[in-house]
């Protein structure tokens, strides 16, 4: 297509996990090119280096081979040539994740980021990428699974795909492969799911019925009068692998990967909690087809993707979608209250185990998320806290002040919609992102709260909630029963081979203070040999106070440690509905949306 930057990708050696592209450009710039591959991709902050993938490159004219020069670790410059500029390069990809790329036998996967380099000055021009088969009669069957637009490619069909400009071709990624599918529509949007994996009697119908409740719960959210969709047409992305769990977000697309065993089967009515896990995150990745996809903060508008883009506001956008994500399988009635406040107690006890949630606030933690939350080592329960995790619970605790405050005039809905009728919308024509000052002033312009000290004490600072406080007046009672739990070492451990390795020794508690530390490799509590399996059934046989020798191997050093057991240092936290009058069930069914029998 001449006016246009144009691509084609290839499969060229699935065994060999190589993907071979060729970028054509009809007018380079005179002085010479220079194109580069970005370094990080949006919704997920940390710098990959996608370039290292490159392992061959080379630029040629009409006139022969162009010199190319590598002037950074992402960017090449072309030398000036007449006519069309062609570059051919081999992209190795071999990361099984919903970030980079994959390719073998049985399928192949690309987001662009990883693939189509970015040619300097003209990322505004359209983009068209020829995505092609690859060679040899085993891949017959292969189909194409993405939501960029087609240009002479037929739905699912191999041939030429279209984008606007370079940032929307990097936001739709692509599937290659053999792969079950199915379409729903919501509020009149088609939407498609396509299933990658070995995933036998897959219930796609319920699948399709579960989700469709979703979107529509999260459409009607943001546009409750007209029910509008910001995307024409939507597509959920899921590779089924034996372990396995992560999603990113797009603007009309998601890639997920999840377990298996967390697919419905046919015949199987129940909902297991690997199932809700899943609906969960598919939840959490389409609530970003508004907060972060539209609604942005202003470093996002536009992206810089070849250095750190700093904001302290992922707590608004991945944390609120965290606390929405759940809340909207309540909406939708895949998940009634009892699991709901099941779920949230995890949460809660998951943020106050760490000693780091005293030393770094959500606004902090966002920030850092580039050195630290993306870069989590052993001691990262002792220096950081989530703001996935604190930050949903942020969302929670500013939902219900914000109810109580007002008497249920407001809520944190409203707030989501004020932010999307003033970012959001018309963000692909004014491209306007939310500046860190503004969230604060917004809440209370929608609310007509004062809202500094709540800011305060659990957006810029590291108080601890009072989720008692703000459950009370739904009837609900939050117990802490950690008084009651067996006695343990204050560590969390990991499998490793048939032993038992510390992943974490949280600061202050009993393992700490015999001086165990991450990465020791125990061997036996008082002569009793320790496996992978059986650490809690040898310390049950002990009660808090007790002292028990620790055999343990630090690198190849055999050690000792006397550790008083201690009982009651990992938060046991229970959510229950205490209070169910009909006054009360209204109020929390005005919350959480669901129906009163």
């Amino acid at each position: 297509m001449k006016n246009a930057i144009n691509y084609i990708i290839a499969p060229k050696d699935p065994a060999a996990h190589l993907f071979e592209v060729s970028l054509t450009v009809d007018r380079p710039a005179p002085e010479g090119q220079v194109v580069w591959l970005p370094a990080w991709i949006p919704g997920s902050y940390m710098i990959r280096e996608f370039a290292r993938n490159i392992v061959r490159i080379r630029a040629e004219s009409k006139a022969g081979p162009v010199a190319l020069t590598k002037t950074d670790k992402h960017s090449w410059l072309a030398a000036p040539c007449v006519g069309r500029l062609v570059l051919t390069y081999e992209v190795y990809a071999w990361d099984l994740s919903v970030r980079a790329a994959h390719l073998d036998q049985t399928h192949g996967f690309f987001n662009g980021t990883s693939v189509f380099l970015c040619v300097q000055g003209q990322e505004n021009l359209p983009h068209v990428v020829d995505i092609r088969r690859p060679e040899g009669d085993e891949y017959k069957s292969w189909r194409v699974a993405t939501a960029l637009p087609e240009l002479k490619a037929r739905r699912y069909g191999f041939g030429t795909y279209i984008a606007g400009d370079y940032d929307e071709l990097i936001d739709h990624p692509v599937e290659l492969g053999t792969f079950e599918r199915a379409t729903f529509k919501a509020h009149g949007v088609p939407h498609e799911i396509v299933v990658t994996g070995r995933v036998p009697n897959l219930d796609m119908a319920r699948l399709c019925a579960d989700l469709k409740k979703v979107c529509e719960a999260q459409i009607a959210l943001f546009e409750p009068k007209t029910r509008r969709a910001p995307m024409e047409r939507y597509v959920f992305m899921t590779m089924a692998v034996g372990d396995g769990y992560g999603g990113l977000e797009h603007r009309a697309s998601t890639a997920l990967i999840c377990s298996r065993a967390d697919l419905p089967v046919k015949g199987q009515r129940e909902s297991s909690d690997g199932y809700r896990t899943y609906l969960g995150l598919c939840s959490h990745e389409y609530f970003h087809t508004w907060n972060v996809k539209r609604i942005k903060p202003a470093v996002f508008a536009p992206y810089d993707l070849r250095t750190e883009g700093y904001t302290s506001l992922l707590w608004l956008f991945e944390g609120f979608t965290s606390y929405y994500d759940d809340l909207m399988l309540v909406r939708s009635g895949l998940m009634d209250e009892e699991q709901y406040f099941k779920t949230l107690a995890k949460t809660i006890n998951s943020v106050l185990r760490g000693s780091g949630r005293t030393k770094q606030s959500v606004a902090e933690s966002s920030f850092d998320a580039w050195v630290k939350y993306y870069r989590q080592d052993e001691n990262a329960p002792n220096a950081i806290v989530s703001y996935y995790q604190k930050g949903s619970l942020v969302g929670l605790a500013l939902d219900l002040t914000i109810r109580e405050q007002t008497n249920g005039r407001k809520s944190l809905d409203d707030v989501m919609r004020a932010l999307w009728l003033r970012y959001g919308r018309d963000f692909a024509s004014l491209g306007q992102g939310i500046a860190e000052a503004e969230a604060e002033s917004l809440f209370e312009e929608v609310t007509g709260l004062k809202l500094k000290k709540f800011f305060d004490r659990y957006v810029r600072g590291t108080e601890d909630i009072p989720f008692g406080k703000l459950m009370a007046p739904y009837g609900i009672t939050v117990t802490d029963n950690r008084k009651a739990a067996k006695p343990g070492l204050g560590v969390r451990t990991t499998r490793d081979g048939n032993d038992c390795k510390l992943a974490n020794v949280y600061e202050g508690e009993a393992g700490h203070q015999a001086g165990l530390s991450a990465g020791d490799l125990l061997v036996a509590i008082n002569g009793l040999r320790v496996s992978a399996t059986n650490l809690d059934a040898l310390l049950s046989r002990y009660r808090a106070g007790d002292t028990v020798a620790v055999h343990a191997f630090r690198r190849d050093e055999l050690m000792t440690f006397n550790v008083i057991l201690a009982q009651g240092e990992a938060p046991q936290f229970v959510l229950e509905v205490q209070e169910k009058t009909a006054s009360l069930a209204r109020k929390r069914a005005r919350w959480l949306s669901t129906a009163i029998a």
